[in-house]
């Protein structure tokens, strides 16, 4: 089934307008109390070691659990480093708080078959990533042909274990705004067709074919949605200059893809559920010539997402999109307890201590309109 095109609120006069515009006019016989069992983050960058131990208690405040990419340097290959990482990742949370980390392992050529079995096993691995090498961040050791992997994504298969999919081609001659287009178009497709029980998850879509693709999929096909792709487009990235804390891969799109998202986001359907995608550089890493690719939201998640889809008047579908499909789709229970957002305008901070450096928020300079109590 095909998503019904609506007419949303643009952003592309400036990367603020939207969020001022919320600020600006709070929905009628909307409450200025939102309360959700509390969510869950099915796409997470956590980094290692003091970056690590900077930013893991964001996410922990708001999310019961979170899916960690395994992009790591070196990256997360096999159950064992997984299970280490988990453990560092424990670790580094702050004294007192609950919070489960879900671990992913990187798909490589050479990642064996006997692997799968490892992780359906495990009970703490819940997926692969599918890099194409070279696509983003510390993708260099991504599969480099899809016939590569076809005998691990058949065990894969038949075991029950995800595949979570970075959805773009590497092709340099094609356009970065069609790289997802076309992935879907020609790579995802025959994926799906020759793994028909295969549960996949297209990672941070970023437009409106991965959304028609995904939507019209089999129920065993899902979708993460990020906050920056729900509230900015292409355009915010060269509002006042270029700004490199907007760029991420796959980068923010035309604003018809970002309406295609809001769309599957708020359409009730278990297909599509969050990802944030949060991503932490350090800010001297993202301010060069050749910045890193990756958004910092973890520190104010679950208030942009609520600006998103409050923005539509579909506050109320956010629970199930936040706190419930990700669950369900993973054969996860949802999270027992709850929190407790308020209609409050606040400013983040401008940085945050990330090790030894500082990272910027994508909220830098930007008032939100909900705050988590």
């Amino acid at each position: 089934m095909r998503l019904r095109a609506v007419r949303l609120p643009s952003v592309a006069r400036s990367p603020q307008f939207f969020l001022n515009s919320l600020a600006a006019s709070a929905l009628e016989n909307v409450s200025d109390t939102l309360t959700l069992t509390r969510p869950d983050d099915f796409h997470l960058h956590l980094r290692d070691g003091a970056a690590l131990a900077s930013v893991a208690g964001f996410t922990a405040r708001q999310f019961g659990r979170a899916l960690v990419m395994p992009n790591l340097k070196p990256p997360v290959t096999t159950v064992a480093m997984a299970l280490a990482y988990r453990d560092r990742i424990l670790r580094a949370l702050p004294a007192g708080v609950a919070f489960e980390p879900l671990m992913t392992l990187y798909l490589t050529d050479r990642t064996g078959v006997d692997e799968v079995a490892r992780v359906a096993e495990s009970g703490a691995v819940k997926a692969f990533k599918y890099y194409p090498a070279g696509a983003t961040t510390n993708s260099d050791s991504g599969v480099t042909s899809l016939k590569n992997v076809y005998g691990v994504l058949d065990a894969m298969q038949r075991h029950g274990v995800v595949l979570c999919v970075h959805g773009e081609v590497t092709d340099p001659a094609t356009d970065v705004f069609d790289r997802e287009a076309i992935f879907v178009e020609q790579s995802l497709t025959q994926v799906v067709r020759d793994f028909p029980a295969l549960r996949i998850v297209v990672e941070h879509i970023t437009t409106r074919e991965a959304a028609d693709f995904v939507s019209a999929a089999p129920a065993h096909v899902g979708a993460t949605i990020t906050p920056q792709h729900l509230l900015y487009n292409r355009t915010s990235i060269f509002t006042g200059g270029i700004r490199p804390h907007f760029y991420c891969l796959p980068i923010l799109k035309r604003e018809t893809h970002r309406e295609a998202l809001v769309e599957a986001a708020i359409s009730g359907s278990p297909k599509f559920f969050l990802g944030t995608d949060s991503a932490p550089h350090a800010r001297n890493s993202k301010e060069t010539c050749c910045g890193a690719a990756g958004c910092f939201t973890s520190h104010a998640a679950i208030e942009l997402y609520a600006e998103a889809f409050d923005a539509v008047g579909a506050i109320d579908k956010l629970d199930a999109f936040a706190s419930r499909f990700g669950a369900e789709f993973y054969g996860l229970p949802r999270n027992a307890d709850t929190i407790t957002l308020l209609r409050e305008s606040w400013s983040p901070p401008e940085e945050f201590a990330f090790g030894n450096e500082t990272i910027v928020p994508l909220t830098q300079g930007r008032t939100l309109a909900w705050k988590m109590q």
